[in-house]
């Protein structure tokens, strides 16, 4: 892989970096900032292979659980699990309640 003809190892060689992988981390991170919007598009995605949980997604993605859930929503992603404490608080004493 090579950008305008410079390859990672180069930067590595020049000791600007201390291995290739600090290079394509450090490019991702630069995508990433110019690009806020392909962190929401990713998160989206870990959440539709439930790879991740919705607050997960909504740290990844830079925003609120209830601006991730409605982005969510508006995506036509159904919501996995509780989506509140109250929700939470009754799955648990449901929980509880079964294991008596």
């Amino acid at each position: 892989m090579a950008v305008r003809g410079i390859k990672p190892k180069e930067l590595v060689d020049l000791a600007l970096y201390k291995n290739e992988q600090e290079v394509i981390d450090e490019g991702v991170r630069y995508i990433l900032r110019s690009h806020p919007e392909y962190r929401i598009e990713i998160a989206i995605k870990r959440y539709k292979e439930e790879t991740i949980s919705l607050g997960k997604a909504a740290d990844i993605a830079g925003i609120s659980l209830e601006e991730m859930k409605e982005l969510l929503r508006a995506r036509g992603v159904a919501l996995k699990g509780p989506e509140s404490k109250e929700e939470i608080k009754e799955d648990a004493k449901r929980a509880r309640e079964a294991l008596r």
